[in-house]
């Protein structure tokens, strides 16, 4: 935990103003990491893990990389507003790859089913 606190306060401040606007977990004795399955035993540590957890306690997204590989704070905020914003509309409205808050989304159905190519401009892609 003082890890996270360190680099919070003198790493991500810097990256996204003030920080992360959500907690970080920190499992010493690997207790959690073990139960997710990216505890590394020969390390003694777990691989780099990013869970999104609804407020129903289901995971609806995860990422998990070793550790000289970095993850990307942006992309983990567009895909907690990604997942928000499908809850929100109950599942009404899909995000395609890339999309950001305020871009077009799409509409689930049999339609859209071979023809997302249609409605996926290549302005939103990588935006």
């Amino acid at each position: 935990m003082f890890v996270h606190k360190m680099w919070d306060d003198h790493e991500l401040s810097k990256m996204v103003g003030k920080g992360i606007p959500f907690p970080m977990l920190s499992d010493a004795g690997g207790k959690i990491g073990r139960l997710f399955g990216i505890f590394n035993e020969a390390a003694g540590v777990e691989n780099r893990g990013r869970f999104i957890i609804d407020p129903e306690g289901v995971c609806q997204g995860y990422e998990v990389l070793t550790p000289p590989v970095g993850r990307n704070i942006e992309e983990s905020l567009r895909q907690v507003q990604a997942f928000q914003l499908v809850r929100e509309t109950k599942g009404g409205e899909a995000t395609p790859s890339g999309w950001r808050p305020g871009k077009k989304t799409l509409k689930p159905g049999p339609d859209l089913v071979g023809n997302v190519w249609k409605e996926w401009k290549t302005d939103m892609a990588f935006d």
